[in-house]
């Protein structure tokens, strides 16, 4: 049987989906779309999303495609200095979202994920035991669980019933690659003299000539889905920019508005949404593909523990109470910078006034962890300054922190010797290191990364243990695996 159907093949997916193999996990992705996009929608991975990749082995080869940047303060395009970031990665990761879809799905792949292509779900229902998947085709598929990752129009939500209030579209945006006959000086000269007013414009070289175009729509469409004609993207550079830069021979053209929705609820019974199928916002700041990876890093262990049998009853509700509102931060991150891009008078008086305080080292600070996702912060109530926090990559005598996690289990990191987790040795790894980065005696992390206890009390682990990996004594089921 079927352990976890995966409805869409996009990062969020993918990332689940192999996130779920490393535990042995049998997992079937439905995507509707016969081949992967060519739209590049996202152009890079923040710090948090590079940590992930690192926590899992991936990092090599996205760097091998990736262009570093250092991160600067860019809240609502406006420009600072660096800020100084907790993270052993603190730089943006340049790469377009069409390769960071090609080694996700590699990495899938290699990690065992079965992925049907042209499989679009049509109905679903559900009991105590299981869900039935019914596709476009016909064919009925029965799994323990279902993960809606299929994106901001999801069938799962809309089958499920699952409300998505918010903002609809108001503005649109045209985006696209084509290639332009004016020379470079002339785009760059250009651009830079729109920008001082139309942030939502750009015209950025990707090479042979080639150029990646942003642009304001005129007006709303009817059917976002409906991608802009070349004529329509070439008349609006007219209006935007005076010129059309001699723009001929597009790759794909495709637009994007500011809607901005966030389902109420991440779970319906056996059933969860991930990705932009549990919310949307505009692109400003390069956060959309980063929160859905960061979604399926959540999700992934949590349902691999319950499908393995030992994880404790409140295990997968963790999963709406922690991601649910870190979504709720972005969209109104996104609403806030996308007030503060626009023309209005009073709008570009506030813009003036926070980049004035983004000269503040703390604030400048603040607003890109809110970008990055390197400031959050789990609610797993009182206790050490670190609870609920990721942990950055430390180096230690023997390695760096995160290559200990390429497994994706628990792991005690302790500097003591005296401490044991003996009895979950089937989901926790003990690591005995005195490096001298960690400044606590010990700390038990996720296999997300997150910090589930910190002290040197045995009895408070074992309270630690018991809460996040389940009782010692629950044996894995045998799933025929």
């Amino acid at each position: 049987m079927i352990d976890v159907i995966i409805a869409g093949g996009g990062p969020t997916g993918m990332m689940l989906g192999a996130e779920l193999r490393l535990h042995g996990v049998r997992v079937v992705v439905l995507e509707r779309e016969p081949e992967p996009t060519k739209v590049v929608r996202s152009l890079g991975l923040h710090a948090r999303s590079i940590e992930v990749m690192d926590q899992r082995g991936m990092l090599e080869r996205f760097l091998e495609h990736g262009k570093q940047a250092p991160i600067t303060g860019y809240f609502a395009g406006i420009v600072k200095p660096a800020s100084s970031l907790d993270s052993a990665h603190a730089y943006v990761l340049g790469i377009p979202q069409t390769i960071t879809d090609r080694l996700l799905i590699e990495h899938a792949a290699e990690a065992g994920v079965e992925i049907r292509r042209a499989r679009e779900v049509t109905g679903l229902s559900q009991d105590e035991d299981g869900v039935e998947v019914e596709l476009a085709d016909g064919t009925r598929l029965r799994s323990r669980y279902l993960v809606g990752c299929d994106g901001g129009r999801s069938t799962v939500r809309k089958l499920l019933g699952v409300d998505f209030p918010g903002e609809p579209t108001t503005v649109e945006t045209l985006l696209g690659e084509m290639e332009l006959t004016a020379d470079p000086e002339t785009v760059v000269a250009v651009m830079t003299e729109v920008r001082k007013t139309q942030l939502r414009f750009g015209a950025g070289p990707i090479g042979d000539g080639v150029y990646r175009v942003v642009v304001p729509a005129d007006g709303v469409s009817e059917d976002p889905r409906v991608p802009p004609s070349f004529d329509e993207v070439k008349r609006q550079l007219v209006a935007t920019a005076g010129t059309d830069f001699g723009a001929h021979s597009p790759r794909w053209l495709s637009r994007f508005g500011d809607a901005t929705r966030l389902a109420e609820r991440y779970r319906v019974g056996r059933v969860f949404l991930a990705g932009d199928a549990a919310h949307v916002h505009p692109p400003v700041g390069g956060q959309g593909l980063n929160l859905g990876i960061q979604d399926a890093f959540n999700l992934g262990w949590k349902l691999a523990a319950t499908v393995d049998g030992w994880a404790p009853d409140d295990l997968l509700d963790t999963y709406h109470s922690e991601r649910h509102p870190v979504a709720d931060g972005v969209l109104n991150n996104t609403r806030a910078q996308m007030l503060l891009m626009s023309l209005d008078p009073g709008a570009q008086a506030v813009r003036r006034l926070l980049s004035e305080l983004m000269d503040f080292e703390e604030v400048n600070r603040y607003l890109t962890e809110k970008i990055i996702a390197t400031g959050i912060h789990y609610d797993f109530g009182d206790g050490h300054e670190l609870l609920g926090r990721r942990m950055r990559d430390l180096e230690l005598e023997q390695g760096h922190l995160y290559g200990l996690m390429h497994g994706g289990r628990g792991l005690l990191l302790d500097r003591t010797g005296r401490l044991s987790v003996r009895d979950w040795g089937d989901r926790v790894d003990h690591v005995v290191d005195v490096g001298k980065e960690l400044d606590v005696p010990a700390v038990l992390l996720r296999p997300d990364g997150h910090v589930a206890w910190a002290g040197e009390d045995q009895q408070e682990l074992l309270g630690a243990l018991r809460r996040w990996f389940g009782e010692a004594e629950v044996l894995c089921q045998d799933r025929g695996r």
